[in-house]
């Protein structure tokens, strides 16, 4: 089967992407315990940036959205000037970058939060599974839920976050509002049990996600932002009562704001982040009217035939962008790939990170 579909150019908001092999954001934590993106990230994203879109790894707005070890941050201006290098390294070889806006909420520990303060969500309500802290794996504490008047300043830490990406070089930011995180833990009722105005009906539980997507517009322009949403994820201990209906309301809500795209993560069945239960995505791709993303599981042919069948515009690819680095001129000529090292994806050093051969250093080994 060809993969014709996956290299037919795309209008992307702001953008014009050369194929429509994206580069899903992937957490590697490489970023040391600076928290400042450095020469080894700068020589990584340079060498996967034929993707048509590449999005960073999870970057933490603020110090109280930290929740990972050695992931990078995009608060102070040590870490613009590090991301700086890195969308430098990446134009110049003709990609395009988004930043990926992240929060952990309650799924962060107090060994990461200032004074060992306890992390904050939508509501008082623990993650089932284990924080993996400086200081060794940790079960998740019950986090404190966020007071109404408190929530206007973290929805700022985006503005202020996605201002800074700006000017770091970026093409764009995706707010990641997946994966059992700040946004989507105000989302899903599984970890949203607030009786206010953020929480109970689906459009209180989506206010959050609307404040936030209205304050990163507000700080840079729409079509230069995208939105992650995974609506049957279970990840991070993650459930909602009614999924569809609860994500079809946030791709209408979403419609209106006239964004680079949507991004749904929701993996193909046998994929180890399959959630139970019917697809959402189906009813999403009919809602949103702009371009569309799907991640989770899919191949060279999966991934065309998406495509070519009009469920989908782009595909975001993880686990083969980590093992290889030229994976677009692969999927061209259907070449082999590389098989993945799942023990380094979160080491700390160019093992398993940098150290991929591209497909030309292949060819002429084998030859």
């Amino acid at each position: 089967m060809t993969a014709n579909s996956l290299f037919e150019p795309i209008q992307v908001g702001a953008l014009k992407l050369r194929n429509r092999l994206v580069m899903a954001p992937l957490t590697r934590a490489r970023a040391g315990v600076e928290r400042i993106p450095n020469a080894l990230m700068v020589e990584y994203y340079r060498q996967r940036a034929s993707a048509g879109l590449i999005i960073t790894e999870a970057t933490h707005v603020s110090e109280q959205g930290i929740g990972w070890v050695q992931t990078p941050g995009i608060h102070t201006d040590a870490q613009v000037q590090g991301w700086t290098k890195v969308t430098e390294a990446v134009h110049r070889e003709g990609g395009k970058i988004f930043l990926q806006l992240w929060h952990t909420g309650r799924a962060s520990h107090p060994d990461f939060q200032v004074g060992g303060a306890l992390p904050v969500s939508a509501s008082a309500i623990a993650a089932n599974g284990d924080a993996h802290t400086p200081l060794g794996k940790k079960p998740y504490v019950t986090p404190r839920a966020l007071e109404i008047d408190e929530i206007p300043g973290v929805v700022q830490t985006y503005a202020d976050a996605t201002r800074r990406a700006q000017a770091a070089g970026f093409d764009g930011v995706e707010i990641h509002a997946a994966n059992g995180y700040l946004i989507d833990q105000f989302i899903r009722d599984g970890s949203n049990r607030r009786t206010d105005a953020y929480g109970g009906s689906i459009p209180n539980r989506l206010r959050f996600l609307q404040e936030v997507t209205e304050a990163v517009i507000s700080a840079w322009s729409a079509d230069r932002v995208g939105v992650r949403l995974s609506p049957t994820n279970p990840f991070n201990d993650m459930a909602d009562s009614d999924p569809v209906a609860t994500f079809s309301a946030a791709a209408e809500l979403l419609n209106g704001y006239g964004l680079a795209y949507l991004h749904i993560l929701e993996a193909l069945p046998g994929h180890m982040l399959a959630g139970e239960g019917e697809a959402v995505a189906p009813y999403l791709r009919k809602i949103f009217r702009g371009p569309f993303m799907v991640n989770g599981g899919y191949d060279r042919e999966t991934g065309a035939a998406a495509i070519a069948q009009g469920d989908a515009d782009l595909i975001a690819y993880g686990v083969p962008f980590i093992a290889n680095p030229d994976l677009p001129e692969r999927f061209r000529r259907n070449a082999p790939l590389n098989p993945p090292d799942p023990a380094t994806f979160y080491a700390h050093g160019p093992e398993g990170y940098t150290d991929y051969p591209a497909l030309a250093k292949v060819q002429s080994v084998a030859a």
